[in-house]
């Protein structure tokens, strides 16, 4: 018996819409793996012609969760364009909106997009409260909401779901899947902790907005510095973002962390959770400004997995492929000259393991990411990869995190290379983010003390061309974006995003990309439900979206609008 095809489309709990095939042999193993996104973002042909100082507001649209990275990415490409250095409260103030929006995303991602991967939700329904209470106590010496009265009224909670026949936010998952490791006590503690999680998610949001003026789209960077001074200077201000901040903390602490080290117990012997890592290349930028002299994380790459050695990026390494991607050309492009000319060949018939249905052509172009390569090499982005770099370059602060993770469940260094490797990844990196994030706030509340500058002129002359690029570190890992200025208007602007560098189709080489690397070797215990599949691929927190575009598949135009060009005006 041949191969069989089965096909997820589209990958649910996650931003934006991603489409992923694998086939699988007798065995029910992963042989081989596509990956495809199956909408367009066309936000580089917009920014084109426009007012340099816009294209952070613009380029914010591309997505409506990583709105700050890409409004940070699209404003500090441009200062770089225009050697424009902001004053350092405007930095610091970027680096705490940084901050604020890892401690809100990691968390949602982990209990409202992720979590479901490893709590079976119906299995709580049958836990002992009481069993359960006592038992959160092994993996925090604080738990939170884990009180017996807490419990049950959770476990009430959810069985008036079932009762009605319904599960509302818990419907169509693949409970009782033989993968699932939680006893049913277990399984509770972390469903009370998605409910708590709701709560939390609402105050870091708020946490964010004080110094961002919005979220989820902020309004407050400008090129040159930010413009929330009022802010800034307001002790009032100050007070409500540190106590945002220590709630958001202590749930990180009390909650995230406890659960994360219940997972790793569980899962700790779980095969499907011990791989998962298909491309060892890992790549990560700096991040997070806590003074003058300090960042968090550092940048680097690794090959091969080997934590030895540390190289340092050469940003000119960085290509595009574009052999299997929806667009026209099959040269790989550095970023600067990168083109997105869509060239859309849609999907053939064929047959699956729920019988015959639109299938990818692997053989022609079969997504609408593109395919970015490093020196020619796939690279794995995102929380792991930060991790990784920073400990192999030595950085105590991240070496004593994973160090402690480690001690406490018992696990080797080469369990950080799985798929339950990546989920813990994100929670030390939030871990680490939260713990030191007051060491920013401080160092701004010290600077305004003799400093309140927020903003740095300069002007654009229209008779000289700009290049510049903004490479950092966002919530699913290493962003980038490049831009081109001349007559003093955006000529290309080309965004290299982390979802992009894992989730990107085989190359002009034959090279798959870390998505489709990590399904290979995969067991699947039911090929027609696939959990295993969704572990894997929610372990590296897909952002698909960065699109606002409908697409019909007989090519029929569903709607046309026009776009007032916007002003020429200043952009603060």
């Amino acid at each position: 018996m041949g191969n069989r095809r089965v096909v997820i489309d589209p990958i649910t709990r996650i931003e934006g819409h991603l489409r992923i095939e694998v086939e699988v042999d007798e065995n029910n193993v992963v042989q081989k793996a596509y990956s495809s996104s199956t909408l367009w973002r066309g936000i580089e042909l917009i920014l084109k012609g426009r007012d340099p100082r816009d294209a952070g507001l613009m380029a914010q649209r591309i997505c409506g969760v990583c709105t700050y990275s890409h409004y940070k990415a699209g404003v500090e490409a441009v200062e770089n364009a225009l050697g424009v250095e902001a004053p350092y409260n405007a930095r610091l103030v970027r680096s705490l909106l940084n901050e604020s929006l890892y401690m809100h995303d990691h968390v949602v991602h982990f209990y409202h997009l992720h979590g479901l991967d490893w709590v079976d939700v119906v299995s709580a329904l049958s836990a002992d409260p009481a069993k359960a209470s006592k038992l959160a106590f092994k993996y925090s010496d604080s738990p939170i909401a884990t009180g017996t009265d807490e419990l049950t009224a959770v476990q009430k909670r959810v069985k008036e779901f079932v009762d009605k026949g319904q599960l509302g936010p818990f419907a169509n998952a693949y409970w009782g899947n033989g993968t699932y490791k939680f006893s049913p006590e277990q399984n509770l503690i972390a469903l009370s902790h998605y409910l708590k999680a709701l709560e939390v998610q609402r105050v870091a949001a708020q946490m964010f907005a004080i110094f961002g003026a919005k979220q989820p789209h902020p309004q407050s960077l400008v090129v040159g510095g930010v413009t929330c001074v009022r802010d800034i200077l307001s002790p009032t201000r100050l007070a409500q973002w540190k106590e945002k901040y220590k709630i958001v903390k202590d749930f990180i602490d009390r909650a995230y962390q406890a659960d994360i080290i219940m997972a790793a117990e569980a899962y700790g012997t779980e095969e499907t959770v011990l791989g998962g890592v298909g491309v060892k290349n890992f790549l990560a930028a700096d991040a997070f400004m806590l003074n003058r002299t300090e960042n968090l994380f550092q940048s680097g790459y690794i090959k091969n997995g080997d934590l030895s050695q540390v190289y340092d990026i050469d940003d000119m390494k960085i290509e595009e492929d574009v052999t299997h991607a929806w667009y026209k050309g099959t040269t790989p492009l550095q970023p600067y000259d990168g083109v997105t000319d869509p060239e859309y060949t849609g999907f053939i018939d064929g047959d699956t393991v729920n019988g015959e249905a639109k299938i990818i052509d692997e053989t022609q172009k079969y997504s609408w990411v593109k395919a970015p390569r490093y020196d020619g090499e796939a690279m794995e982005v995102g929380p792991l990869s930060c991790l990784l770099v920073n400990y192999a370059r030595g950085n105590k602060k991240v070496q004593n995190e994973v160090g402690a993770f480690l001690k406490r469940t018992g696990l080797p260094v080469g369990a950080l290379f799985t798929t339950l490797g990546r989920t813990a990844a994100r929670m030390l990196q939030t871990k680490l983010i939260s713990d030191n994030a007051i060491i920013t706030f401080n160092s701004l509340v010290e600077n305004i003390k003799s400093d309140d500058s927020t903003y740095t002129k300069f002007e654009i002359n229209p008779d000289k061309e700009y290049t510049g690029r903004f490479i950092g570190e966002v919530p699913r890992g290493t962003l980038s974006h490049w831009v081109r200025i001349k007559n003093g208007l955006i000529e290309n602007y080309q965004a290299v995003v982390p979802t992009t560098w894992n989730a990107g189709p085989m190359d002009g080489n034959g090279t798959i990309g870390p998505y489709e690397a990590s399904l290979v070797g995969l067991k699947l215990e039911d090929p027609a439900k696939p959990l295993e599949v969704l572990r894997v691929i929610h372990s590296f927190d897909p952002c698909m979206s960065c699109s606002v575009h409908v697409m019909d598949m007989k090519g029929v135009e569903l709607s046309e609008f026009k776009v007032t060009p916007m002003s020429s005006g200043a952009a603060c």
